[in-house]
């Protein structure tokens, strides 16, 4: 064993073990979490670090692009996987020099990875070896910590999710609750919830780590809590500016969802509030988009915000009533029948149109046709249908059979 890493096991600073890890490889040298959270980092060679440290050093932790960078070229998965060191090489896009990293394990279980920076010369065997030898007390250290940190977590979860079960009567229980378990209260705050479409245990699990990775790289604090087959993100802000939270929920959504294109995943938006005893609210909100979503049959539908949600918040009600009167719009049915018989698409351009608030310019150019060939079609339609384009509530009835006759499809 090596003199350096003989006194490295001996250490329990993990700023310490860092400074003398760099100054043993002469290498700028950054430990994170297995959530890609800053932990530490070598100041010895700081003016070296390439634009993608000096971001996470900013931050404290990777932003979202450069995450969703990693995930796309498979490294994280690669950290995952490969139990030795390995080289990672430049992504000039986001400013990443070529580096060395390795998991932080202990007992099978990644906590953390040691990034090297391989400029000016590669590492040898002897330093690469040196290198996986240190990870597994820093990985050790790390665990120490976890568990303390695990402990915490629970804490927040029971406490949140008494609130959203509405546990506590008065807004002043929930801060003196808050203070005896040592948790900050944001100023404001929004409930992202995510869930599968099927009951599937390891698509639950790479979706709650997915979302945990993506939340844990917001610019606003986030709290995560599994509650059977729904993942609740709870954002927070210490401002009360619901838009920034607003922007960051839907950020998350997207990017999340990105990540799972072949399996089905919903997800929800509630509003922001100021006040901790509106988070159920919030929480209820997120699940009625996610209702909505399920009862159309598609995760894409127009919007992932609760505020946003419009006449889809009543689409399964009027089914039912509609369902129970046995309503049919009789217009839609002859431009369905007509669609069948001449391969038109009337249907498709009455929605679009509708979509567009009757104006002509947005809807051609949606539909990708000339704007006298969409007024041929709006004449086809009017003159097949007793549709009348300028009556308010037609084209609000209109507009819901359509989503219902979608669903029905």
């Amino acid at each position: 064993m090596s003199q350096p890493l003989e006194k490295i096991i001996t250490m329990t600073d993990i700023n310490e073990i860092t400074d003398m890890v760099s100054a043993f490889l002469k290498k700028p040298i950054v430990i994170e979490s297995d959530q890609f959270s800053l932990l530490s980092y070598s100041s010895y060679y700081i003016d070296q670090f390439d634009q993608a440290n000096q971001q996470t050093i900013f931050t404290k932790r990777w932003p979202i692009p450069i995450l969703e960078k990693f995930m796309d070229e498979g490294i994280v998965e690669q950290l995952k996987t490969i139990p030795m060191p390995f080289r990672v090489n430049q992504i000039i896009d986001i400013g990443l020099n070529p580096r060395v990293v390795v998991s932080a394990k202990y007992k099978d279980q990644i906590f953390g990875y040691i990034w090297v920076q391989e400029t000016d010369r590669i590492l040898t065997d002897y330093e690469f070896e040196f290198l996986h030898n240190v990870s597994f007390h820093i990985g050790k250290l790390l665990y120490q910590k976890n568990q303390l940190k695990l402990k915490k977590d629970e804490e927040k979860d029971q406490f949140y999710k008494k609130i959203i079960e509405k546990s506590y009567l008065t807004e002043n229980q929930i801060k003196w609750e808050a203070a005896n378990i040592k948790v900050i209260i944001p100023d404001a705050f929004i409930i992202n919830v995510f869930t599968v479409a099927q009951i599937d245990e390891d698509i639950f699990e790479e979706l709650t780590e997915t979302v945990r990775l993506f939340a844990n790289a917001l610019n606003q604090p986030s709290h995560l809590i599994t509650d059977q087959l729904k993942i609740i993100v709870i954002i927070g802000s210490t401002s009360q500016d619901p838009s920034r939270l607003s922007e960051s929920a839907n950020e998350l959504t997207n990017t999340v969802l990105s990540q799972f294109k072949k399996h089905t995943v919903f997800a929800g938006i509630g509003s922001a509030y100021s006040s901790i005893l509106q988070l159920s609210k919030s929480y209820t909100e997120a699940l009625e988009v996610i209702t909505a979503a399920k009862f159309i049959g598609s995760p894409k539908q127009p919007t992932y915000e609760y505020k946003r949600l419009g006449v889809f918040r009543y689409l399964e009600t009027i089914s039912r009533q509609q369902s129970e009167t046995s309503y049919i719009n009789e217009d839609i049915l002859i431009l369905q029948k007509k669609d069948l018989e001449s391969q038109t698409n009337l249907l498709t351009t009455l929605e679009v149109l509708l979509l567009n608030n009757c104006r002509l310019k947005p809807t051609a150019e949606q539909l990708f046709i000339h704007i006298n060939t969409l007024k041929y079609r709006i004449k086809q339609i009017t003159d097949l249908t007793a549709i009348d384009l300028e009556d308010f509530n037609t084209r609000c009835q209109l507009y819901i059979d359509l989503q219902l006759m979608k669903r029905e499809k």
